[in-house]
């Protein structure tokens, strides 16, 4: 399935330093888009402290969102930003990483 628009959507990856997912984040969101065919701009976000977490609206590292919106379901009525880890649940059990799924509706819908 390749899928195209006129503007690349932007995915931010938002970390902080010593999170050991956000460059697996950053690998399966390529890979993905390389599958999707779509030319995405990854851009990665240091978050350097709490009170950074909290203007960025941070649920944890890493944080995937594509032009803005958070991949995880539900994560925008979410108001309990962190500086530390994410743990994502999905059907498949608790993981560092957002759910595949997740990445690839979220890509799909932003370069229709």
């Amino acid at each position: 399935m390749t899928a195209t628009s006129g503007q690349a959507p932007l995915v931010e990856i938002l970390y902080f330093d010593g999170c050991p997912n956000h460059d697996p984040a950053r690998i399966l969101v390529e890979r993905i888009a390389s599958d999707l065919g779509v030319q995405a701009e990854i851009e990665l976000v240091h978050v350097v402290d709490a009170d950074a977490a909290t203007r960025f609206r941070f649920l944890g590292s890493p944080t995937v969102r594509v032009n803005g919106v958070d991949v995880e379901p539900g994560a925008g009525r979410r108001a309990d930003f962190v500086f530390s880890c994410r743990i994502y649940r999905s059907e498949h059990g608790f993981s560092g990483q957002p759910d595949e799924r997740w990445i690839r509706e979220a890509l799909v819908e932003a370069a229709a």
